[in-house]
């Protein structure tokens, strides 16, 4: 699993966008930047949906205030669902980026699979990456949610 001090490993996450598709190497992604980036286990799942997400839309402004360039909200979901996602969610700040083979959730160790719940699914973590790589990492012990909170991480930048 990745820690702090790691690069933040290559890959590709999707966004769409009312232009089309863009596919962003997290090379260029964290390139320069200082980002919070946060996952949950699926769009449009309950505690996803009524808190992880809607904390981060809420606080944005908090983020900004303390030096963040971005934050993006991904899942082992298609860019497809995380637009509908986003849109549903007022989230028109946040980076809503899908990782629909699962691909990035593995590379950072962060990966789980459910079986007949909906097979790979990413866990629910957050992290701070600046200039690619981690500097803060919170991963929840399974069916919990507090490390991961938007407030939660607020109180480390």
């Amino acid at each position: 699993m990745i820690k702090v001090n790691d690069k933040f490993p290559a890959g590709e996450l999707q966004q769409l966008t009312a232009q089309g598709m863009i596919n962003h190497n997290t090379a260029e992604l964290f390139a320069n930047k200082k980002v919070v980036m946060f996952a949950v286990p699926g769009a449009f799942t309950p505690t996803c949906s009524q808190a992880h997400l809607p904390g981060y839309v809420v606080n944005y402004d908090q983020f900004k205030a303390k030096g963040v360039d971005a934050v993006i909200c991904t899942s082992v979901n298609d860019a497809f669902v995380m637009d509908a996602w986003g849109k549903s969610q007022n989230a028109e700040n946040i980076l809503m980026l899908g990782d629909g083979d699962g691909s990035v959730a593995k590379a950072l160790g962060l990966s789980m699979e459910t079986g007949g719940f909906g097979g790979l699914r990413s866990q629910r973590y957050a992290m701070v990456v600046e200039n690619g790589v981690v500097t803060h990492l919170h991963v929840e012990a399974p069916k919990e949610f507090e490390v991961s909170k938007a407030e939660s991480v607020l109180a480390v930048l």
